[in-house]
């Protein structure tokens, strides 16, 4: 009898908790949020462009550097040949 009860209280209180409407996310839509992303989004790109910006400099000034020891390692050895 109290297996019953147990059962029939159970039942009865599911279709209540099936009822409650489950939270909404209703700052998804916000034109703020969207505003905020773009912010967001237009400073990792300015971010991400200043970094490549960096790098070619950094490249060329590899390069520079490169060419500089090339001609001078072609001077040292031109230099010991003859």
């Amino acid at each position: 009898m109290l297996a019953t009860l147990a059962v029939r209280r159970s039942v009865a209180r599911a279709p209540r908790a099936a009822a409650v409407p489950a939270a909404a996310r209703f700052y998804s839509d916000n034109a703020f949020n969207k505003k905020e992303k773009a912010h967001e989004d237009q400073y990792a790109r300015q971010h991400e462009k200043e970094q490549i910006e960096k790098l070619k400099k950094a490249i060329a000034q590899k390069k520079a550097e490169l060419d500089q020891l090339q001609k001078e390692h072609d001077e040292l050895h031109g230099e010991k040949k003859q």
